[in-house]
């Protein structure tokens, strides 16, 4: 990722940490992000987005700010003042964004602009430190699975939404312990299966497209053992343990950057399932 990209997502990122955001505004922070670092041309990337009414505002500021990057003089001995002076006059114009805009009219915007031919943007969620609680999904003893919350995030989620979706994880974090040990129980991976695709319906008509890809990719990947067109290995169940992770992440409306999940998530998705989980 060249330096201009690195500086408009850490940018965007300390904005975003001086708002208190919702689970789906996490979500479109990350949409936006996720939208600079896939683009082969940034700038032309925001001369799209002026062409929506919901991503016009915001582009203009990011225009700004990459001109500056790319046009001006830069002098790295003051970027770092330059920096926060960028950041936080990004605040605002960030904010009204996300009061208006949620992941759909987000996606919706681009296939407008893009004639219906936009890809569909992975996502990664906004890093905001100060982490307080723990959730230990991964049992492994180097704790790199092990995931840091923030407590300042605000409810955005009915309490029964949530029991409905967190109730199979502890379970199937347990079921990815015994296909560690090689003990395949194809029956009970059937039951996973139906119960990850109806909380995948569930999800989906909440309008939220993450967990709903990493309930399908664990769905479809069950499925597949079942057939056997899929391979056990570390791999799969480190992908579908990342799949975990990243829905207790946002159910719980918890605050953190899980992007090397989402991206261990999507690779596996992408390399190994015989249908692209596609949402």
């Amino acid at each position: 990722m060249n330096l201009e990209k690195i500086y408009l997502i850490q940018t965007i990122t300390a904005a975003a940490n001086n708002l208190r955001l919702n689970p789906q505004q996490i979500e479109v922070v990350g949409l936006l992000r996720e939208t600079i670092t896939k683009s082969d041309d940034v700038g032309a990337e925001f001369l799209k987005m002026k062409k929506s009414t919901e991503l016009s505002k915001l582009a203009i500021r990011l225009s700004e700010i990459y001109s500056f990057l790319t046009h001006g003089k830069v002098d790295f001995v003051k970027i770092s003042e330059q920096f926060k002076e960028h950041s936080r006059y990004l605040i605002r114009d960030l904010n009204q964004f996300l009061e208006n805009v949620n992941p759909q009219v987000y996606k919706d915007s681009f296939n407008k602009i893009n004639d219906g031919d936009s890809d569909i943007i992975d996502v990664e969620l906004v890093d905001r430190g100060n982490f307080a609680s723990k959730v230990m999904i991964e049992g492994e003893d180097n704790g790199r699975n092990t995931i840091n919350f923030s407590e300042t995030i605000e409810n955005g989620f009915s309490l029964d939404f949530e029991r409905k979706i967190l109730k199979p994880i502890k379970e199937l974090d347990e079921v990815l312990k015994k296909m560690s040990s090689r003990i395949l129980d194809f029956q009970e991976l059937k039951s996973y299966c139906s119960i990850m695709e109806e909380n995948a319906v569930i999800s989906r008509q909440q309008g939220f497209q993450i967990i709903t890809k990493m309930q399908l990719i664990i769905a479809s990947s069950f499925n597949e053992i079942i057939e056997g067109t899929l391979v056990v290995n570390k791999n799969l169940i480190d992908s579908l343990r990342a799949c975990l992770i990243v829905i207790v992440a946002i159910v719980k409306k918890k605050d953190v950057d899980v992007n090397n999940y989402l991206s261990k998530a999507e690779e596996f998705n992408k390399k190994y399932l015989k249908k692209n989980i596609r949402v």
